[in-house]
């Protein structure tokens, strides 16, 4: 380990892209293979990033075959539990110690801005948020992570993250605030984020897929 390595964990909690599981909410106008296609290329930016910060481990927390994402610099540690809550509690409990995990969903979100929540996290001992437009989170850090930091929080409504935020601050944690980050759930987000990130692999997979439904007559 080199003495710029990050003592802590960095996370990416995602579902295999497996058409008709993932993003079905792009459908229409996608079709559920090329809803597949763009969740594949967001995962793949997420854990390219991720894996280039500077921390002791790599993990790709994972709901589906991990056949496809071994061998990718990280580890890969499948998902339990039922609702959203649960699935964060155990991973975090899994994965133990300091620890920023990042969804899948934001594909625009660079190395350079994960890497900064890691040092916070790191250096005021102040648990991260990132909020998402949608009210929800796409980021979080904990320092000394329990289950019940998330256990019970309501999880995909627009409050979820105010109520995680909240959650954490009740259990006596202070809690610094990411940048606000626009998640990919409907098709003006993939829009919206391909913009953001043109160069990505994502905004290469909209981009295809945009050309295919222009041909259709769907776009």
């Amino acid at each position: 380990m080199s003495s710029t390595t990050l003592p802590l964990t960095v996370a990416v909690l995602a579902k295999a892209p497996a058409a008709g599981r993932v993003k079905t909410r792009l459908c229409p106008p996608c079709t559920p293979a090329q809803a597949a296609s763009l969740a594949a290329a967001a995962l793949e930016d997420t854990i390219a990033v991720a894996v280039a910060i500077p921390a002791e481990r790599h993990v790709l927390v994972l709901d589906g075959d991990a056949n496809d994402w071994t061998g990718r610099g990280l580890e890969v540690l499948g998902q339990r539990g039922d609702g959203l809550d649960q699935r964060l509690a155990a991973a975090f409990t899994a994965l133990g110690g300091p620890t920023l995990l990042v969804g899948m969903d934001t594909p625009q979100v660079t190395a350079t801005e994960l890497t900064d929540a890691a040092r916070r996290l790191l250096r005021t001992g102040d648990d991260v948020v990132g909020p998402a437009l949608d009210g929800g989170f796409w980021a979080i850090g904990l320092r000394d992570p329990d289950p019940d930091d998330f256990l019970g929080v309501p999880m995909s409504e627009a409050a979820t993250g105010a109520a995680q935020v909240a959650r954490l601050e009740a259990r006596g944690r202070r809690v610094q605030l990411l940048d606000v980050q626009r998640d990919v759930d409907d098709w003006d987000d993939a829009l919206a984020v391909a913009d953001l990130a043109p160069t990505s692999r994502f905004a290469a997979a909209m981009a295809t897929v945009v050309a295919a439904l222009e041909r259709r007559g769907a776009a």
